[in-house]
């Protein structure tokens, strides 16, 4: 019995420190970085979900080195990725970097991408072809 008790507790200590770490970026390697992106990215409510993914890539764009990215994108939440992001934004739109100078400041590109993210969606039309493939049968 003793035994039992030492390898349940052992079991829900190597479980809890296993899964501690579910939203934050795993920085080991760029592949992993990418994964753990992605599913982050699920778990986040549609209205966090774009500005986590800008500022992913805004990071990326800016560090190219891959040691120095993973370094600082490695353990952030979201919330921690998005600071980090809005920062890469005001150092890079002070540059004259382009593409950013569009925008007035973080809150207008994020209003954007989310406008153009719903034209997407409602652009997406039924094709005609998929009528004459139903499952259903008429009898």
């Amino acid at each position: 019995m003793r035994i039992l008790s030492i390898i349940i507790i052992s079991f829900s200590i190597l479980l809890s420190t296993g899964c501690s770490s579910g939203s934050q970026i795993n920085g080991r390697s760029f592949k992993t970085a990418l994964k753990s992106v992605k599913m982050i990215r699920g778990r986040l409510p549609q209205e966090k979900r774009i500005a986590f993914e800008l500022s992913f890539w805004a990071i990326r764009t800016s560090y190219r080195n891959n040691t120095e990215f993973l370094d600082i994108v490695d353990g952030k939440t979201p919330d921690e990725l998005i600071e980090v992001g809005k920062e890469v934004f005001a150092q890079r739109k002070a540059e004259g970097f382009e593409e950013y100078q569009q925008y007035a400041n973080w809150d207008d590109m994020i209003a954007k991408y989310k406008k153009d993210r719903e034209q997407q969606s409602m652009k997406k039309k039924r094709d005609p072809r998929d009528a004459e493939n139903s499952v259903l049968y008429k009898l």
